[in-house]
C-alpha cells in the first residue's frame, strides 16, 4: 500500500515537487511508493503546468490536514497563517509534516517540535534553508557528532545577486534592485531579502540545529544591505575584500560549550582568499566549521522550483523509508529534542575587525583626531588613509583590528562630535 502525500500549495515549490515525484524514471525506487492523494489549492480555476485528477485537488485545506487517509502533510504554500495552524493541525492527528516555511519555523518552531514531539511525529525542513543545498540533514546527522564552532552562510540568493552585480559593473544599489525584480530575482517588496530578515530566519535554524538549543528569533542581529554604496564596494576591493551579506552563527569561546552564541545578519567585508569570496549570483553556500571535522563547505543553488523540490522530495523519501519499514522507535537524529533556548550573546561583546568610511572638513590634524579617539576606547587600527575628495570634504577610510564592538562603538559616538566629522557614511563588519 503506496504512502498517501497531502501537498498544501501548489506554486512553484509545489509544482516542482508534484512535477518530481511524478517523472520518476531513473530516480530512487522509494518513489514508486508514493501516492500524491490530496493537493490542497487556493483556487481550481488557475491553470496548472502539472496534471492531477481533479478529485484529488481541492480548496478545503482544513479536509486534508484532518483526512485519516493522508500520511504526510507537505506544506509549501509559504506565509505564516494558515500555514502554521495546518502543521499543527496535522501533527495533533499524528501526521509527519515536510515543510519548505523557514518563516513559519524560525517564529513557531519551539511550538511545532513540542507538538512534533508528542505525537511521535517528524518535522523535516530541509527545504528551509539553502534551496537544494543538502544542510540541514548533515548538521542533524552526518556532523552531529562535532563541536560546531560557527557556522557563517551565504544564504539569500537575492542580496548575492545584487551584491554582485554592484561589485561586477560598480553599479549602484537602487539601480540593480530595480532590474532584479524586473528579472523576477527579487521581489516586487524586497523588504525579507534586502533588509536581512529572510537571512535572520534561516540562521536563526541553522544556530538551533548546530548548537543544540531553540533560537529566540528576536535576538538574531539584523542588518540589511540598503546602505552597502559602489564606493565601498570599490574601496573593499582595493583593500581585497568582496562584500556579502554574511548570516553568522558563532560561539563566544569556541572551546566552551556551554559560552554564549553571537547570531547575526549583516554586510561584511570577506577576504578574497576566503572560501564564501567566491560564491556570486544567486547561489547560496554554508561553511560550518568544527572540531574535530575542520572545515566543511555545502555549496549550490539556494532557491528555485527544481532545486527547492530536491530537498523537499528527499525528506518525503526519508519519512517514506521510515513508515515502510514500520519503525516504532523515533529516530533521535531526525527528530527536533532541544527544549533549551540558546545564550544569545549582545553585539556589544562581539569582538571583530570594522571597516568605516569618514567624511571630514578638510583640515590639518584630522587623522591625529581619529587616532586619539580610537586610542581612548583601546581601538587599534591596521589602517588608516584619506582616499580623496567628495566635493569639499575629505574622505578618510579606516580599517581596525580586532576590536570588541562596544568600545568601537563608543569611539564612534566620540568622533561624531568632532567639529571636523562631517558625516560616518559606511560601517560595516570584516570576516
Amino acid at each position: 500500500m503506496g504512502v498517501k502525500l497531502g501537498i498544501l500549495g501548489l506554486g512553484t515549490v509545489g509544482t516542482g515537487t508534484v512535477q518530481l515525484l511524478q517523472d520518476r524514471a531513473g530516480r530512487h525506487p522509494l518513489l514508486q511508493e508514493i501516492e500524491i492523494y490530496r493537493v490542497g489549492v487556493r483556487s481550481l480555476q488557475k491553470s496548472r503546468a502539472v496534471e492531477l485528477p481533479t478529485d484529488v485537488v481541492t480548496t478545503d485545506l482544513d479536509a486534508i490536514v484532518n483526512d485519516p487517509a493522508v500520511d504526510i502533510i507537505v506544506e509549501v504554500m509559504g506565509g505564516l497563517e494558515p500555514a502554521r495552524s495546518l502543521i499543527l493541525k496535522a501533527l495533533n492527528n499524528g501526521k509527519h509534516v515536510v515543510t519548505a516555511n523557514k518563516a513559519a519555523i524560525a517564529r513557531f518552531g519551539a511550538e511545532i517540535f513540542t507538538a512534533a514531539n508528542q505525537a511521535g511525529v517528524y518535522v523535516m525542513l530541509e527545504a528551509a534553508v539553502g534551496g537544494g543545498i543538502p544542510v540541514i540533514q548533515p548538521l542533524k546527522q552526518s556532523l552531529s557528532v562535532n563541536r560546531i564552532h560557527a557556522i557563517t552562510g551565504i544564504v539569500n540568493g537575492t542580496t548575492n545577486y545584487i551584491l554582485t552585480r554592484m561589485q561586477t559593473e560598480g553599479s549602484n544599489f537602487s539601480d540593480v534592485l530595480a532590474d532584479a525584480q524586473q528579472l523576477g530575482y527579487a521581489e516586487a517588496d524586497p523588504t525579507a531579502d534586502v533588509d536581512g530578515l529572510d537571512a535572520a530566519d534561516k540562521i536563526a535554524i541553522l544556530a538551533s540545529l548546530g548548537f543544540s538549543g531553540r533560537i529566540n528569533l528576536q535576538d538574531v542581529y539584523c542588518e540589511g544591505i540598503r546602505q552597502v554604496s559602489k564606493t565601498d564596494i570599490a574601496y573593499a576591493e582595493k583593500l581585497g575584500f568582496v562584500i556579502k551579506l554574511l548570516a553568522i552563527a558563532k560561539r563566544n569561546a569556541p572551546l566552551s560549550p556551554s559560552s554564549p552564541l553571537f547570531v547575526r545578519v549583516h554586510p561584511t567585508l570577506v577576504p578574497k582568499t576566503h572560501p564564501l569570496a567566491s560564491i556570486n549570483g544567486v547561489y547560496n553556500a554554508i561553511l560550518v566549521e568544527g572540531e574535530p571535522i575542520g572545515q566543511v563547505m555545502f555549496f549550490g543553488p539556494g532557491a528555485g522550483a527544481g532545486a527547492t523540490a530536491s530537498a523537499v522530495s528527499s525528506d518525503i523519501l526519508n519519512l517514506v523509508a521510515i513508515l515502510k519499514t514500520k519503525t516504532v522507535a523515533p529516530n533521535l537524529l531526525l527528530a527536533c529534542g532541544h527544549q533549551e533556548y540558546c545564550q544569545i550573546a549582545p553585539m556589544a561583546e562581539l569582538v571583530t575587525r570594522f571597516y568605516a568610511r569618514f567624511l571630514t572638513k578638510d583640515q590639518p590634524g584630522v587623522i591625529g583626531k581619529l587616532g586619539t579617539c580610537f586610542g581612548n576606547y583601546e581601538v587599534s587600527l591596521e589602517s588608516i588613509v584619506q582616499t580623496g575628495f567628495q566635493g569639499e570634504l575629505a574622505e578618510i577610510v579606516v580599517v581596525t583590528h580586532d576590536v570588541r564592538e562596544g568600545n568601537f562603538r563608543q569611539a564612534l559616538a566620540e568622533i561624531r562630535s568632532l567639529e571636523a566629522i562631517d558625516s560616518i557614511p559606511s560601517l560595516l563588519r570584516v570576516l
